[in-house]
């Protein structure tokens, strides 16, 4: 039987367990993956903790990404293959169809092959980092050469995904970091400029960046009191993209800021893309192209194994990391 990660109460991390379980057989319309490699994402914390835009129905699967081989496919299914190599698309309930095992079952809607060149820890690292910032810079954004992306806490791995597609696309990205730790970490993955923002008034430093403009777009996963700085640092008629609520206080729009630039402050999440088949066939395209071409690589901080899941959960929540966290699986 192979082991699958399940929960049965909310809380810390500590509340995952390791089980074995049948071998689940995919209904219809769905593909079953031997498991190689697991992407951990901020929302699967939340999730656990059963605070998520999901409740989880205990005991509960979890897991978003994951990379591997396809072993079955269900009913009706077609174009997905035994034997292929593919990887996760988060477009699924995570407590139903969560990957984090040994095997797991999704809709077939949701696998994509990776390129070859890429391994397996690579592959799980892939669809949600790149096609959240996808939705934001380019589906929605229409980000263009020559305009500045402000990209908050860039050292995560979307953050890093929106500093590669910026670069990609022949705008100025900047990237923000509370403390300087990062702030050569940041430079070397791309980003034209590092704001420190524990140090630097963001407004002041992103408008002496860009000749007193100001950032065009500007994407941020944490909101709260930060929203006011951003707007402070938006150009007119700049969009900022919400994605993400990291930040525990309260987040007050910032009408004065908004009403002087014609600013629009935009909530976001991946899913208006991975539920859409058109604009997620053009995601799709945009990200592969992107990873063939080399533009678009990704970042691995470090790799737990499997039987570590419980710690590789803990360095998530540590905020130490600087790219995607994966774990492993077998081998």
């Amino acid at each position: 039987m192979p082991r699958i990660v399940r929960f049965h109460e909310t809380g810390e991390a500590e509340v995952l367990r390791l089980e074995d379980l049948p071998l689940a057989v995919p209904a219809e319309g769905e593909v079953r993956l031997k498991v190689e490699a697991i992407g951990l994402n901020r929302a699967e914390v939340v999730f656990r903790r059963g605070l998520y835009l999901e409740s989880p129905r205990l005991p509960s699967r979890i897991g978003y990404e994951a990379a591997g081989t396809v072993d079955a496919v269900g009913p009706g299914v077609r174009g997905v293959r035994v034997g292929e190599r593919v990887s996760t698309i988060p477009s699924f309930s995570v407590g139903r169809y969560g990957v984090y095992g040994e095997s797991a079952v999704v809709p077939a809607h949701a696998v994509a092959p990776y390129p070859s060149r890429l391994s397996a820890v690579e592959g799980a690292a892939i669809w949600m980092q790149y096609l959240t910032a996808y939705g934001a810079l380019v589906d929605l954004g229409r980000l263009q050469a020559g305009q500045v992306a402000l990209i908050t806490a860039a050292s995560s791995s979307v953050g890093l995904a929106a500093i590669q597609m910026a670069k990609s696309i022949g705008a100025l990205a900047l990237a923000t970091t509370r403390t300087p730790e990062k702030q050569a970490f940041l430079r070397e993955a791309g980003a034209d400029h590092v704001i420190v923002t524990d140090a630097e008034d963001l407004a002041a430093r992103t408008k002496a960046l860009t000749a007193g403009k100001g950032a065009d777009l500007i994407f941020d996963p944490v909101a709260g009191p930060f929203l006011e700085k951003l707007a402070a640092a938006a150009a007119p008629g700049a969009t900022i993209f919400e994605y993400g609520a990291l930040a525990s206080a309260p987040t007050a729009y910032p009408l004065v800021e908004a009403l002087v630039k014609s600013l629009t402050v935009r909530g976001y999440l991946v899913f208006e893309i991975t539920r859409d088949p058109e604009r997620l066939a053009a995601g799709k395209r945009f990200v592969t192209q992107g990873l063939e071409s080399g533009a678009l690589k990704p970042v691995i901080d470090r790799t737990f194994p499997l039987e570590e899941i419980v710690a590789a959960h803990r360095y998530m929540e540590s905020n130490r990391q600087k790219g995607k966290i994966v774990v492993t699986v077998g081998g």
